[in-house]
């Protein structure tokens, strides 16, 4: 079963004035699908076997002669040497939409598009599905259930054990991404450096503290994690603050994009023991997160997403500057609402005011109840309506 994707629209919008488009994120996230749908009337090419792929390496020049009239080049990172002759044959021919390209990120990728074709190419970022794409193969379930199986688009389509794919999901990125891009030799020890990282989801990031838990040094955790983030598994959210350049020396916080996978590589067999799980709460924050990040990439939005830790105490989970607004959002996985619950959010408001008085401020909750409400002051939105409010 093929779903319609958030991102198609202004994928399609992008493509009708630029003469390249790629289409980048996560193995397994849909992004062949997705351009194959947007674009029947492009040829593909697959630029995974063997041959194909020596065919363009060998003779660029040649392999592109063959697809003048435009085509879709899937997994191009495997032949990064492409990209330059490509730029050549869109100066010669700039007809928008001609060439879509998918990849897998990895390091360089994006670096490499913008480089070999700046000035001529737009890139998007796909994800797994949303809640809302996700609910176009059925209702969702319960919170855990969703929490439990992430949202890799494959599990949904064939019916696939969870638990199973995903085991199957981290070997293979193993195996063929990590060790091809950073040379890993002892998989144990990345195995074992996975597990501790999806431990760490929605904490705060400490490298050091991480890499003598693993008993790597500090140099290869920053290695590995770079690789997470650029292939769009975890994502470094970075401190809010006043002042732009002081945010860079923040402390950013870990999470995980999908919770299934976190949840597999903690060793959480169903979506029960996850109800009681000491994670839960942060396992929750990390959804939350990360169903943010999808509403805003796959509307062709810049990320802009923060969190603040004040050294007084406040915490606010997550934040989203867009110009003059400001959205604060808590995320709590208690399916009952608690005053508790809006202190943080009620103390950052009346910092604002006083410090940020041009901007609108706008404080949510996400909670794990079905019931929305309307406070005086803030939202209180359900889980399950978390891709119905703008972003």
């Amino acid at each position: 079963m093929t779903i319609s994707r958030n991102l198609e629209g202004p994928l399609l919008k992008l493509a009708g004035s630029m003469p390249v488009v790629a289409v980048t994120g996560p193995r397994q996230s849909g992004k062949t699908t997705l351009c194959r749908t947007a674009f029947p009337d492009l040829s593909y090419v697959s630029l995974e076997p063997v041959d194909v792929r020596d065919y363009a390496r060998k003779d660029p020049r040649g392999f592109l002669e063959e697809h003048r009239a435009g085509a879709i080049f899937d997994e191009v990172q495997n032949v990064p040497d492409l990209l330059s002759y490509l730029q050549v044959e869109v100066d010669e021919n700039p007809e928008p939409g001609r060439f879509i390209l998918t990849g897998s990120q990895h390091f360089a990728l994006t670096e490499s598009l913008s480089q070999s074709l700046a000035g001529r190419i737009g890139i998007l970022n796909l994800l797994p599905p949303s809640l809302d794409e996700l609910a176009r193969f059925g209702p969702p379930r319960d919170l855990w259930t969703v929490l439990w199986t992430g949202a890799y688009p494959r599990i949904f389509d064939r019916g696939l054990d969870p638990a199973r794919w995903l085991a199957d999901y981290t070997t293979t990125y193993i195996q063929r991404d990590v060790r091809q891009v950073l040379n890993v030799i002892d998989l144990e020890a990345f195995t074992t450096f996975l597990s501790l990282a999806a431990g760490r989801t929605a904490s705060e990031l400490h490298l050091s503290s991480l890499g003598g838990d693993a008993g790597i040094s500090h140099p290869t955790v920053r290695a590995w994690l770079s690789v997470l983030e650029t292939s769009f598994l975890c994502h470094r959210l970075p401190a809010w603050h006043r002042s732009t350049r002081k945010q860079l020396v923040k402390v950013p916080k870990l999470h995980f994009l999908d919770t299934g996978l976190a949840c597999y590589l903690l060793g959480i067999t169903d979506p029960a023991q996850l109800r009681h799980h000491p994670l839960r709460g942060a396992l929750f924050e990390s959804w939350v997160v990360a169903e943010v990040l999808k509403s805003r990439l796959h509307r062709g939005l810049p990320k802009r997403m923060f969190h603040l830790r004040q050294t007084r105490g406040l915490e606010i989970d997550l934040l989203v500057q867009e110009g003059e607004r400001l959205i604060a959002t808590e995320a709590k996985s208690g399916a009952t609402v608690s005053g508790d619950f809006f202190k943080h959010l009620r103390a950052f408001g009346k910092d604002v005011s006083e410090h940020e008085a041009h901007l609108a401020y706008d404080p949510r909750l996400i909670y794990g109840g079905d019931a929305g409400q309307r406070r005086s002051d803030l939202r209180v939105i359900p889980w399950r309506e978390v891709q119905e409010v703008e972003w």
